[in-house]
């Protein structure tokens, strides 16, 4: 009787099982090709690796701010991840955006690849760096998801890249929900919003 009561508090005594943490992507995408048009194809374009300046979003965590308490600080949800680092997600969902229109390489594929698409001519390349991507909380109930990216247009030459634009994308999209779910879905579609800004920009680029 003795030896089951302490069996019995030992098995009490054991840790609960961990709880994984969720994890988050953009979604499958378009599930159906588009319908194609007579339109003729934009030219290739090289797409460079995202930078993340300081490195904070660097790792899988889903960040979120609570601008009304502490708008500096940076906090992780702590059962929800990313599938990948941020910054692979958006280059994976604008290459898929931007192969509708155009051939798109990476930028470390070959330069006789990328000649042989664009007559002998290297494509322009693309970087791109990822500034902020966070769910920000402007009160306890209102919140919404925000991405900034900088974009840098550049052709390459010989001599070296020169560079044709410049600019700065700021999208943000209210979160269903206040939590990481939320967070997510906002996240999501302030990506494809700012997706969409850039390519059409790319094609004002003469």
């Amino acid at each position: 009787m003795i030896s089951a009561a302490l069996l019995l508090g030992a098995c009490s005594a054991l840790p609960d099982k961990p709880v994984r943490a969720a994890l988050y992507d953009f979604g499958p995408g378009p599930l159906n090709t588009p319908a194609t048009t007579r339109q003729a194809p934009l030219s290739p374009l090289s797409l460079s690796d995202i930078g993340t300046p300081g490195g904070a979003l660097d790792n899988q965590a889903v960040l979120y701010r609570l601008a009304y308490a502490d708008a500096q600080q940076l906090r992780p949800y702590s059962q929800a991840r990313w599938s990948m680092p941020p910054a692979q997600l958006v280059r994976q969902r604008l290459r898929e955006s931007l192969s509708r229109n155009r051939p798109v390489f990476n930028a470390g594929e070959g330069p006789a690849l990328n000649r042989g698409a664009n007559q002998g001519v290297l494509p322009r390349t693309l970087h791109l760096e990822l500034e902020e991507f966070s769910h920000i909380f402007d009160a306890p109930g209102r919140s919404a998801g925000l991405i900034r990216l900088r974009a840098t247009l550049v052709e390459n030459l010989p001599s070296g890249e020169k560079l044709l634009a410049q600019r700065s994308f700021i999208a943000q999209r209210p979160a269903p929900s206040a939590d990481a779910p939320g967070g997510v879905r906002a996240l999501t579609a302030a990506t494809d919003a700012a997706i969409e800004e850039i390519s059409t920009w790319l094609q004002q680029i003469p």
